[in-house]
C-alpha cells in the first residue's frame, strides 16, 4: 500500500491487521525501513490492532525528495498527511527520528488550533534532548560506506556488527537485505537517500531542544517513552527532562538493549507496547 504526502511523495507502507481495526502508525528511525517493525506489527495485529508500518520519505521504496528537504518538520508534515486518512485517530509509535517526527507533529498541529492528530504515542529511544556523543556515532555509522557501498551482505554485517557489538550477529541476513539497495555499479548501499545524510540541507530549527520542548508538550494524550538501558542517546537524565515536560508519560527501560531497542530485544519491547496499549486503550474493539 502507499499514500501520497501534501508534497507530492509517495510513501509506501506495509498493513498488517483487519481494515476496520484501530489503527497504529509506526515509523522507523533514520537509516532504517519500514522492516524494521516486522515482528511487532505482526503482534499488534494478532492482538487486534491494525499496523501500519510506514516507509519514510527518502527511505525503503517511499520516493526521494527532489528539493532534498528532510527536516523534522517535512517528515512531520508527511506524518499529519497520512494520520488524517484513518477514520479514527492512529496510535503513533516512533524510533529516534519517528519520534521526533511525532513529537513535531503534535506541536505544528497544536499551532495551527487541530485537534490532535493521535489517540496515543509512543517514543523509542527519543527525547527532546538527546546526548550528542550518541548523535554523532549514529551519524557517524551512516556516513561511513555511503560511498563505497559494500560488495556483499556479508560487508554490510561486518560494518553493523562493529557498530552494535553487543547484538548478536544474525546467520540469516534475509532481514539485513531489506535494508540494502543494489545500485547500477553492482554494489549494495543502505535503502535511503545519501541526501539525508549526506547532501545540502537546511538548517533545521525543529531539532533545537527548545523547539522540541515546546512540540512535546502538546503530547496530551496517553504517551509511552521506551528506553533502551545500555543507549548512548537517552540516558537516564534525558528521560527524567522528557517526563518533566509530559509529567502523565510513562517510562519503560528494556534491559540489554542500546539505541536500536526493537531490533535488540524485539520481544521485551514488543511486551511494553502491548501492556501500554492494553492499559491506555483497555479490549480493543473494531
Amino acid at each position: 500500500m502507499a499514500f501520497q504526502s501534501r508534497h507530492g511523495l509517495r510513501l509506501a507502507a506495509e498493513d498488517h491487521g483487519a481494515a476496520e481495526a484501530p489503527p497504529i502508525l509506526l515509523l522507523h528511525g533514520g537509516g532504517q525501513t519500514r522492516a524494521a517493525w516486522k515482528g511487532t506489527a505482526r503482534r499488534l495485529a494478532a492482538a487486534g490492532w491494525r499496523a501500519v508500518a510506514l516507509d519514510q520519505r527518502g527511505h525503503g521504496q517511499s520516493a526521494w525528495a527532489p528539493d532534498r528537504d528532510y527536516s523534522i518538520r517535512r517528515f512531520a508534515e508527511d506524518l499529519l498527511d497520512v494520520a488524517a486518512l484513518f477514520r479514527r485517530r492512529p496510535v503513533a509509535i516512533g524510533a529516534s527520528l519517528g519520534g521526533l517526527a511525532i513529537m513535531t507533529a503534535a506541536g505544528l498541529a497544536a499551532e495551527t488550533g487541530a485537534p490532535s492528530p493521535f489517540a496515543g504515542t509512543v517514543l523509542v529511544d527519543v527525547t527532546p534532548r538527546l546526548r550528542q556523543e550518541g548523535v554523532e556515532e549514529v551519524l557517524s555509522f551512516m556516513a561511513a560506506d555511503l560511498e563505497h557501498g559494500f560488495a556483499s551482505l556479508e560487508e554490510a554485517a561486518d560494518a553493523v556488527a562493529r557498530y552494535l557489538p553487543h547484538r548478536p550477529r544474525p546467520r540469516d541476513l534475509a532481514g539485513l537485505a531489506r535494508n540494502l539497495r543494489r545500485d547500477a555499479d553492482g554494489r549494495l548501499r543502505w535503502h535511503w537517500d545519501p541526501a539525508f545524510v549526506a547532501g545540502p540541507r537546511p538548517i533545521d530549527a525543529s531539532l533545537s531542544e527548545p523547539a522540541l520542548d515546546t512540540a512535546a508538550r502538546h503530547l496530551t494524550m496517553p504517551t509511552l517513552l521506551v528506553r533502551g538501558q545500555l543507549s548512548n542517546l537517552v540516558t537516564h537524565e534525558e528521560a527524567a527532562h522528557f517526563q518533566g515536560i509530559v509529567p502523565h508519560a510513562r517510562l519503560f527501560d528494556v534491559s540489554e538493549a542500546g539505541h536500536m531497542v526493537a531490533g535488540d530485544k524485539n520481544d521485551a519491547f514488543t511486551a511494553a507496547i502491548l501492556d501500554f496499549l492494553g492499559e491506555a486503550f483497555g479490549e480493543v474493539t473494531a
